[in-house]
């Protein structure tokens, strides 16, 4: 039994559509805090139940039964409660008995800035729970920097913008994170390891250059100062850092296939 945590959210939406190809239906739970909002899933018989982060006894309930869960973290980014709510589902699961926990986590969650605490704080609550885990670090989503709407408004304007000081990012796709997750929990040899899941690097460089291509219209890059970034000056300055500039293969690895680029995206955006 492969029981998936935050299934009305996108990665682990995801994840159970992956799954459902690869394992009957009847091997598969899915949990929900609102599990009304998973009722097409229930219809193609998956086992939906309620489980919510903040309700310990509603987890082991939800995690009965399971060998493998896939805790995918709260999007609760208040300091200290990603935390205090995945150590309730760890909990819950050393209680239900299950074998072993796969955590979404984040990239450079064991080095990284203050705002990855909780990560490295729920990492450090596997370890001491004695429980066999995968853990996932998952670098930045590429879909919050590609998509429809930055495209269109790249072509129209004749332009994108950044304030990184020209460094790489290394982002993936919300769908190759999934299909990776849904690879770890059906596969064999990931017990207690820990993988840095990141795409191809990029710069904004080669996404005006692509956009260019792959639309027929002129587009160029232009830096801008950190203080003109507005709500995106926070990844931004990571960008500048390096933050995002170490290559890693493991998610290729784990798919089977090179990571999602941003030409894919690109044209899945002007599509």
């Amino acid at each position: 039994m492969i029981v998936v945590t935050g299934v009305t959210g996108n990665l682990g939406r995801v994840v159970v559509e992956d799954l459902l190809t690869r394992v009957p239906a009847d091997q598969l739970a899915a949990v929900a805090r609102t599990p009304e909002k998973a009722a097409d899933l229930t219809e193609r018989g998956v086992d939906v139940r309620a489980g919510d982060y903040d309700d310990p006894a509603s987890l082991e309930a939800a995690f009965a039964g399971a060998d493998v869960v896939l805790l995918v973290s709260s999007p609760d980014v208040t300091p200290g409660t990603r935390a205090r709510q995945h150590g309730n589902a760890i909990t819950a699961a050393k209680a239900a008995g299950i074998g072993r926990i796969v955590y979404t986590s984040a990239i450079k969650a064991d080095s990284g800035p203050g705002f990855l605490a909780d990560h490295a704080a729920t990492e450090a609550l596997l370890r001491e729970s004695g429980l066999t885990s995968t853990v996932l670090r998952n670098s930045f989503y590429s879909d919050f920097f590609v998509n429809p709407g930055v495209v269109k408004a790249a072509v129209d304007a004749g332009e994108v913008t950044s304030a990184d000081d020209g460094k790489a990012l290394n982002t993936a796709t919300i769908r190759d994170f999934g299909l990776a997750a849904s690879a770890v929990l059906t596969g064999g040899g990931h017990d207690d390891a820990v993988y840095e899941l990141r795409g191809p690097l990029w710069t904004y460089d080669e996404l005006a250059a692509t956009i260019s291509e792959e639309s027929g219209a002129t587009v160029v890059h232009r830096e801008i100062p950190l203080a003109e970034a507005g709500e995106g000056a926070f990844v931004a300055q990571l960008v500048g850092d390096g933050f995002f500039a170490e290559p890693s293969d493991d998610l290729e690895k784990l798919l089977g296939r090179p990571a999602t680029g941003i030409r894919e995206l690109v044209r899945s955006a002007l599509a």
